[in-house]
């Protein structure tokens, strides 16, 4: 049974639908035997992978963004499966936290090898009371509000540029989140704090190369739960140019903690998103799901 391709032809800006035909070249001068689907829609998208599983494949691979990938392994989590990433969307921070790199070739190269490993997954639990998994990044604050700009108005902006330009117009409106922080199944003592943003990564980046947590690895069993205290909108611009150009953030207002499960409870209304979509509203309790993914990897 071929490994099988889901594309999103509309993810980087079209750019995944244009790398269709060197994906294909590529596959073809390994000699490595692969079915690529397109598809219009998520309906689509989500009926094409059940239909495989059924036809008994065992080899996923999404091409496009973090969002297509995340579209993927909900899909498939839970099947004694394995999951690759040919990166071509505007965020690929999970394949970059893999050591894949955005190029076709490099990609199809790690996926033709054959090497995998089992990496971590993240589930949050909202107000709902509805589980909801991602892969990367997730928060609430300045960038929850920001994704309804990075998904609309922004949408065909490049990579970072499209959060960073998301994030200053959503500060027009936002008003700092107070909120506590507290870590079940831990000694760790409860935070409360007013923030412009509260995150729980499992990867060092998000947003597009975002580097909120440096120090976040995909298979030690943690989240790094990032809270940036309330700023200044003139600190925020002041922080800009080194966002832009390496993705670092420089500012004495940042807490860093390490946890395997953290609970935000935020006073008023606060949206948590995970990998660029919103899931739910908070209270919500984030957890690591250890080994929850085999992934094809360098």
């Amino acid at each position: 049974m071929p490994a099988t391709v889901f594309v999103n032809p509309s993810a980087g800006r079209g750019g995944a639908g244009r790398k269709i035909a060197e994906a294909r070249q590529e596959f073809a001068r390994r000699k490595f035997l692969v079915e690529l689907i397109e598809t219009a829609s998520v309906l689509e998208f989500r009926a094409s992978v059940q239909a495989r599983i059924r036809s008994g494949c065992r080899t996923f691979i999404a091409m496009g963004g973090d969002g297509t990938l995340q579209l993927l392994v909900r899909e498939v989590i839970g099947r004694e499966l394995q999951v690759g990433v040919i990166p071509a969307g505007g965020g690929n921070d999970f394949a970059a936290a893999l050591g894949i790199q955005k190029n076709v070739s490099h990609a199809v190269e790690v996926i033709v090898a054959g090497k995998s490993r089992s990496v971590d997954m993240v589930r949050a639990r909202t107000e709902s009371g509805r589980d909801e998994l991602y892969l990367g990044g997730g928060g609430l604050g300045l960038d929850a509000e920001a994704v309804r700009y990075a998904s609309g108005k922004f949408l065909r902006w490049p990579g970072r540029l499209r959060y960073v330009a998301s994030a200053i117009v959503a500060m027009r409106g936002f008003s700092e989140v107070k909120i506590e922080a507290d870590f079940p199944e831990s000694d760790l003592p409860r935070l409360k704090k007013l923030v412009l943003l509260a995150a729980a990564l499992n990867t060092p980046t998000y947003g597009g190369g975002l580097r909120l947590a440096p120090d976040a690895r995909l298979d030690d069993g943690l989240l790094e739960i990032v809270m940036i205290e309330m700023l200044r909108k003139r600190e925020v611009l002041a922080l800009l140019p080194r966002l832009l150009t390496t993705g670092e953030l420089k500012t004495e207002k940042v807490t860093r903690v390490r946890a395997s499960k953290v609970r935000f409870v935020t006073q008023g209304e606060s949206w948590f998103h995970g990998d660029g979509e919103l899931l739910g509203r908070a209270p919500v309790e984030i957890e690591v799901m250890r080994s929850a993914l085999r992934v094809l990897a360098p």
